[in-house]
């Protein structure tokens, strides 16, 4: 990014690095709004609390799971 800012043609860039250019116009346009070219840098708060609750709705039903295997288990004996 620091030669697409310092002023070398996009098609330059593209070629040397061997990059799309769609790929090379969605990082410019993530640094110049968030800095970044990182997902979770340029995550909203509402994005990042999606996520957390998709993280511990997983880790509840994996607990879920065990807790209903071992209730069959110990229901067996």
């Amino acid at each position: 990014m620091q030669l697409y800012e310092s002023g070398k043609s996009p098609k330059e860039i593209r070629g040397e690095y061997d990059i799309g250019s769609s790929t090379l116009h969605r990082w410019a346009k993530a640094i110049r709004e968030n800095g970044s070219t990182r997902a979770g840098d340029n995550r909203t708060p509402e994005q990042e609390r999606i996520l957390e609750l998709e993280r511990e709705n997983k880790r509840l039903r994996m607990e879920a799971d065990v807790s209903r295997t071992a209730a069959l288990t110990f229901a067996r004996r």
